[in-house]
């Protein structure tokens, strides 16, 4: 390696340790970036990127024929220094238990994404051949899924649920529309909430343009969901500003802690407990992604 290459390579995990140094861990990550374990190219500028969290993918965006290089391409980033999630195939193909054999025991694996769950055994399964302690994000995209989400959310290494919107519409007929998409989103809601998980996230917003995902994503925030799936670099700024609570709302948390902290902390009628649990959710995200409040 001449001195020019050693300085590059000096220089990128300079910046990695700083940008990992600030990033938002996966139980509270808003931007979920997908990249195609075939573009190498773009493992870098994922990480280092503006996503709380990137996902190498292994499923939908490979082709069969180049599976193989796909988990070669991944591992080796890995081991070269790089940290991700990682997408892996269906539990049900032969190509998961390629994945799991590929990526147990591997530096700088996040945890995985196991698409197409279905069941929880799918979770705990993976869960115990990755070793027993690399969290798995389980990706529902089914009818069956979707009605089997409680159960999912209970399993053991379950640590997040994600919803694969399209692959759900694909199987149900559904349209991309708030209505058609708020019972399955609302189920994923309830499943964490019944699995003690935190905020599922949502499906990615195919349409580039920034008023379209902000609509998208406020959808998600206003049944509960916290993060959500994106598809390329220009997204994770335009949801990680839609899923994080605003200056005005961190400004009336602040103020209703104030005044009920000055009261003595006394509950004085049925509305207090349902805003004491909200402003005290905005100002914990507020501290997290070092939100000011509005003057």
């Amino acid at each position: 390696m001449t001195s020019t290459e050693q300085s590059n390579t000096t220089a990128l995990e300079q910046r990695r340790v700083a940008r990992e140094s600030t990033r938002v861990g996966g139980e509270n990550a808003r931007s979920w970036q997908l990249v195609s374990a075939l573009q190498t190219s773009r493992f870098d500028l994922a990480q280092l990127g503006r996503a709380d969290q990137i996902v190498l993918d292994l499923e939908d965006a490979i082709d069969g024929s180049l599976k193989q290089q796909a988990r070669e391409n991944v591992v080796g980033w890995l081991e070269g220094g790089g940290s991700a999630w990682v997408r892996i195939n269906d539990w049900t193909t032969v190509d998961w238990s390629d994945d799991i054999a590929a990526l147990a025991g591997v530096p700088g694996l996040a945890g995985v994404m196991l698409a197409k769950t279905e069941a929880a055994e799918q979770v705990t399964d993976t869960f115990q051949r990755l070793g027993g302690s690399t969290p798995v994000v389980t990706l529902i995209e089914s009818a069956l899924g979707i009605e089997d989400a409680a159960d999912i959310a209970r399993a053991r290494g379950a640590y997040r649920l994600a919803f694969g919107s399209g692959d759900y519409r694909r199987d149900t007929g559904a349209s991309n529309t708030p209505l058609a998409m708020a019972y399955p989103r609302t189920k994923l809601v309830l499943a964490s909430r019944i699995g003690d998980l935190p905020g599922p996230i949502d499906g990615p917003t195919v349409a580039s343009t920034h008023p379209v995902l902000r609509e998208q994503a406020a959808d998600a925030v206003a049944l509960g969901m916290t993060g959500k799936l994106c598809l390329d670099s220009e997204q994770p700024a335009v949801i990680n500003e839609s899923m994080s609570p605003s200056p005005a709302d961190v400004a009336w948390a602040l103020d209703f802690l104030a005044e009920f902290e000055a009261d003595g902390r006394v509950i004085r009628d049925g509305s207090d407990k349902p805003r004491l649990a909200r402003a005290e959710t905005i100002k914990r995200r507020a501290d997290l992604f070092r939100i000011e409040p509005s003057s």
